[in-house]
């Protein structure tokens, strides 16, 4: 079972349509507790950081999540899912995250880059991990969907599964144990997404 939850700022139905195309079983989860349930979880994502991270205490996911990934169960976040499993994020003001991968958010400015804010269409993924079992069966290079205007930038370079050029290279991919991160939106990135929803579900 992969629970997918809801905050209320995620892009739910996709990610659900997604995974029954893989038959892969899933449920969206609007209770912290029911996390215990599952066997690993999605954090997906549209929005501002401060407003998602208020959410999830709001709504007590913030304790489950980590109590779930001290498991070791295998997690995924989805653009500001990937972000909110960050240390912190500059969105707004400083706001802490969920910690669960050293780092901090920041926004496209600060690499003042010519490029138009948001990034937002399709672009490559280079991989910096080949063995990594979420990548199976992807070739490095290939596109995938992006829509943010903020980037991770974790603190260890071992944590970075794959690179996206913008201008400047940025961490579109993370993996750190158990969890895994990825900037774009697979739910909507075509054979090459379905096939990172396809190894996560295999994990």
């Amino acid at each position: 079972m992969i629970g997918i939850i809801d905050y209320g700022m995620g892009n739910l139905k996709s990610v659900q349509n997604a995974l029954s195309y893989l038959n892969l079983k899933s449920q969206i989860i609007d209770k912290a507790g029911d996390l215990k349930n599952c066997e690993k979880i999605i954090l997906p994502g549209v929005g501002a950081f401060a407003q998602g991270m208020s959410k999830l205490i709001e709504n007590k996911f913030d304790v489950e999540i980590r109590e779930f990934s001290s498991k070791k169960k295998p997690i995924l976040g989805i653009c500001l899912g990937m972000q909110l499993l960050m240390s912190e994020s500059t969105e707004h003001g400083v706001t802490s995250g969920l910690d669960l991968i050293p780092g901090n958010v920041e926004h496209f400015s600060k690499m003042k880059i010519k490029q138009f804010i948001p990034h937002m269409g399709w672009n490559e993924v280079e991989f910096k991990i080949k063995d990594s079992e979420l990548l199976k069966g992807i070739d490095s290079g290939s596109s995938f969907y992006f829509v943010h205007s903020f980037f991770c930038k974790p603190k260890k370079s071992t944590t970075v599964l794959a690179s996206t050029n913008y201008g400047e290279d940025f961490v579109s991919m993370c993996e750190s144990d158990n969890i895994f991160a990825c900037q774009f939106h697979p739910e909507k990135s075509q054979s090459a997404g379905l096939k990172i929803l396809e190894n996560f579900g295999a994990l």
